[in-house]
């Protein structure tokens, strides 16, 4: 664009330079000069039309920049929601993973449960079931953290995540300003 620019302020200032010969050679009067200002007029009129033509193309390639610019900025949002979405995807992944093996915690807590209580009733006292037990609700415990940190992990990346979304607004806000 700065090329265009360029030449415009030369057809520009051309144009200025004949627009001062033609008023120099107004008193001439001559046939061989009001010959010569005919043509140097038809030059200016052919050079305005240019003019006229070079800002129009002018005008039309900063629409198309602007366009192709909007465009880049849509498929990088894209692709940056894309992003986000696999990251989703595997912190749900991961939180149902830790509820599964929750759930499978607790239903061998409640089955040791069971058998202590009828091994209590019949009043044996099973030292292996009371470890199985034990082991069974450390198990439980163990998947109850791990499925509260997978959900704490996938709060903290959302909050990033509008941080982020926050900390650019404002950056844009202040380029404006």
């Amino acid at each position: 664009m700065s090329d265009i620019d360029a030449m415009q302020g030369r057809i520009m200032a051309a144009l200025d330079r004949i627009g001062q010969g033609l008023d120099g050679l107004g008193g001439a009067g001559t046939a061989a000069g009001s010959e010569e200002i005919e043509t140097l007029r038809q030059q200016i009129e052919d050079e305005k039309l240019a003019n006229a033509q070079l800002e129009e193309r002018v005008k039309q390639l900063g629409a198309r920049a602007r366009e192709a610019e909007a465009e880049l900025e849509r498929v990088k949002a894209a692709a940056q929601s894309g992003a986000q979405d696999a990251a989703h995807a595997s912190a749900l992944k991961k939180i149902d993973g830790d509820l599964q093996s929750l759930r499978h915690a607790n239903q061998q807590l409640r089955e040791n449960n069971a058998k202590l209580r009828e091994a209590n009733a019949q009043g044996v006292a099973e030292p292996h079931l009371i470890n199985k037990a034990m082991m069974a609700e450390l198990d439980g415990l163990r998947a109850t953290r791990a499925a509260d940190r997978a959900e704490m992990d996938a709060i903290l990346g959302e909050l990033a995540r509008i941080g982020e979304g926050a900390g650019s607004a404002d950056g844009t806000e202040m380029e404006d300003a």
